[in-house]
């Protein structure tokens, strides 16, 4: 018979599969829509033109197709009709002649042939195999979706859908079956409706085979899709935890009979598919790395191809989604949906999630977690030594530094590795240091702000004993590696790093050396934003310290804390219920801040109000004293620029006569500043531009009467007549 019948889009008669399931599918989906076509020649009356086109898919067309009045007319036609008889006798031939009759004479054209299919394991009966077939049909030949057209009366519909399939099967009433959306076809993702039903499959919407698993299907052997990674071991050394003793291997090992997820809790940067890789390994299974978002693909379908691809290809998944707690969006499908709906896959897939999403998996689909713990202070320094190669010759004596500094996992050392290693000079051990810096991405989530350090230690003053104290704050900063990892503190005290409590009156410098500090320790710093931090509903104060800890627990940085009495204030007897959960805020933060590796410092002007049990976990307490005349001096030749001419000022009289704080200092130079700009002479005189003693006395009056001090014309002394000129 003439296989092109099919109109101006010429149908593929040589089309092929590499799997014989796969060819008998495709054969008897192609044999029973040509059986169909003829049947609608019929209808109009005639047999096929010979000129290759289509039935017309007008509503007569639509008509005839009614099962009910023209059924038995239709199965004659298959018996009587040469070219119908020749088609039946072929769709039983597709599958090897193992046809099981059960009519009285046996014709196939009555509908009793019964073949079926196992696909992985799934038994398949006639009409799904003719639903999947068909599926496959229309991705594999684009010229079938002009004869789905024919057959359903509709031109513009291009896919086959169940009222399609009732209409090609033998047995009309099988097809039923198949709109069940727990059918094993939708449940596994063989098939897929082109749109989405939310309760029930659409009965007349057409449907397909996902791209990825018509191209398995048709040719098993050829190349996996781009956002699928086949995960083989490296050569280095087994993630601890991992191997075959791990307590999920005994689960794992057991054949699935559904979707089982193993989430996996691992710190930012770890080699999750190293570790991945090693555990299967240890039980006998591949894994394939999904390269994508897993709740970017869940979102738009392509999760749920991707497992039934896992599942025909024999191999587990792992799936990661980005860690950054992305909302859940009304109507988005959700990673956990998408597992949830593939449940009947029978397929491991580790998921690296958040907790929000590992929260929503089906406790039947879950099982114990794989929990990848962070690296040890002797794992970071062997793996920087490994991912550098011969270069870590060169950085061997900042390697101990840099390990305990940037608490990096695998993946982020071997990052700042490869860069320095395609270095043609020579890499120092502050580049290695700026390296690192550079591939942070700390995100407080708007909780903390980062500060740009605006004082150098020369411009910090202080009286002797505090002075010590601050130098003795930035030595043991200095020496933590040394003490942890060299003589073996750290274990005891989990790699702590240090707590400082500045506390003085408002001005007397605490935030200054906070920001010196961070200059001479090299590091970031974060002011807490206490606004932000602090939420009125219960718990959420501490899951917002907690995003502060961890984000700045990635590497050494600075946490300050200004007001901190509002934050670490004194618990109090429990009377009610608030009082219950504020000490549970307090409680938090007493074992968060002890864990805490960077340099914590708490700022308060109300020492008192602090709860006694910070005082214990409080490495050092400074505290910033009002400064005295000699100090007083100092502070005012620094706050004064360099560029500003200061020969008509005072600054012993100014010191001796008014006690203020560094920061009521620096504000008066900057009003007098202000001042004497606005009053000078309009082109600008050449030079230096000159600071009046005038222009800073009423400053200093300025700065009192901001907090109500009375100060009279006796205190100015001799310059007492420039303030009445000023007020003249």
């Amino acid at each position: 018979m003439n296989a092109t019948v099919t109109g101006d889009v010429a149908f593929s008669p040589g089309l092929t599969a590499a799997d014989p399931s796969t060819r008998a599918w495709l054969l008897e989906a192609t044999l029973r829509l040509r059986r169909e076509v003829a049947w609608r020649w019929h209808q109009r009356g005639g047999a096929a033109d010979g000129s290759g086109r289509l039935p017309a898919t007008d509503g007569s067309v639509v008509d005839s197709l009614d099962l009910r009045r023209h059924w038995t007319e239709k199965q004659a036609f298959f018996r009587e009709d040469v070219a119908a008889r020749y088609l039946s006798e072929q769709i039983v031939a597709a599958h090897g002649g193992d046809d099981q009759r059960d009519g009285q004479n046996g014709s196939a054209s009555e509908g009793a042939y019964v073949p079926s299919w196992t696909i992985r394991g799934v038994r398949l009966d006639a009409v799904s195999s003719l639903a999947l077939g068909l599926g496959l049909l229309a991705r594999a030949d684009a010229a079938s979706g002009a004869i789905f057209g024919a057959c359903l009366g509709d031109g513009s519909r291009t896919e086959p859908s169940l009222a399609l399939v009732q209409r090609l099967a033998d047995h009309p009433g099988e097809a039923l079956s198949i709109a069940d959306p727990g059918h094993i076809l939708w449940r596994s993702g063989l098939i897929q409706p082109i749109e989405r039903a939310t309760s029930s499959i659409p009965w007349d919407v057409g449907y397909g085979v996902p791209p990825v698993v018509a191209a398995h299907l048709l040719d098993p052997d050829g190349p996996w899709p781009a956002s699928l990674t086949r995960l083989g071991r490296g050569d280095g050394p087994e993630p601890a935890g991992v191997g075959p003793g791990h307590p999920v291997t005994d689960r794992i090992r057991i054949p699935p009979f559904a979707l089982r997820v193993v989430p996996v809790d691992a710190p930012a940067g770890a080699d999750v598919p190293a570790a991945v890789a090693a555990l299967a390994e240890a039980v006998g299974r591949d894994v394939a790395l999904v390269g994508a978002d897993a709740a970017e693909l869940a979102a738009t379908g392509a999760l749920h191809p991707l497992i039934t691809l896992a599942w025909l290809s024999d191999v587990d998944l792992l799936v990661t989604e980005r860690l950054d707690g992305m909302a859940r969006q009304p109507g988005r499908t959700t990673t956990a949906d998408a597992l949830a709906a593939a449940g009947a896959v029978p397929i491991t897939v580790f998921l690296r999630a958040g907790r929000e999403t590992l929260g929503a998996v089906p406790r039947d689909l879950a099982l114990p977690a794989v929990r990848l713990a962070p690296f040890t202070f002797e794992e970071r320094i062997a793996r920087w030594r490994r991912s550098l190669g011969p270069r870590a010759k060169e950085l061997d004596a900042g390697l101990d530094e840099c390990a305990r500094r940037f608490r990096f996992e695998a993946e982020t050392i071997d990052e700042v590795a490869a860069g320095l290693r395609a270095r043609p000079s020579t890499v120092s051990r502050e580049e290695l240091f700026a390296a690192c810096r550079a591939v942070i991405r700390i995100d407080m989530h708007g909780l903390a702000q980062p500060v740009a350090p605006r004082f150098t230690p020369d411009e910090l003053i202080l009286p002797g004993e505090q002075r010590r104290q601050f130098d003795e704050i930035e030595r043991a900063m200095r020496s933590l590696t040394v003490v942890h990892h060299g003589w073996g503190t750290g274990r005891a005290w989990n790699e702590a790093g240090i707590s400082v409590l500045f506390a003085g009156p408002s001005g007397t410098g605490k935030t200054m050396a906070a920001e010196v500090l961070a200059v001479a320790l090299d590091l970031p710093m974060y002011r807490v934003n206490l606004a932000q931090v602090v939420d009125k509903f219960i718990g959420e104060t501490e899951k917002n310290l907690e995003r502060v800890f961890d984000a700045a627990d990635a590497s050494d940085s600075i946490l300050f804390f200004d007001e901190a009495d509002a934050l670490f204030g004194r618990r109090t007897e429990v009377k009610d219920a608030h009082d219950r959960y504020a000490n549970l805020e307090v409680s938090y933060l007493l074992e968060r801040m002890e864990r805490f590796k960077g340099l914590a410092i708490l700022a308060t002007n109300r020492r008192g109000d602090l709860d006694d049990a910070f005082l214990r976990r409080l490495r050092y307490i400074v505290d910033f004293p009002v400064p005295d005349a000699a100090e007083r001096r100092r502070i005012w030749a620094s706050a004064i620029p360099r560029s500003v001419a200061t020969d008509e000022l005072d600054l012993d009289f100014l010191a001796k006569q008014f006690q203020l704080t560094g920061g009521n200092i620096r504000s008066a130079v900057l009003n007098a500043c202000l001042q004497a700009a606005a009053q000078a002479p309009a082109g600008g005189a050449p030079g230096r531009p000159v600071l009046g003693m005038e222009h800073v006395l009423v400053a200093v009056k300025r700065e009192h009467d901001k907090f109500q001090r009375a100060v009279g014309p006796a205190q100015f002394g001799a310059y007492a007549p420039l303030i009445e000129a000023a007020r003249a």
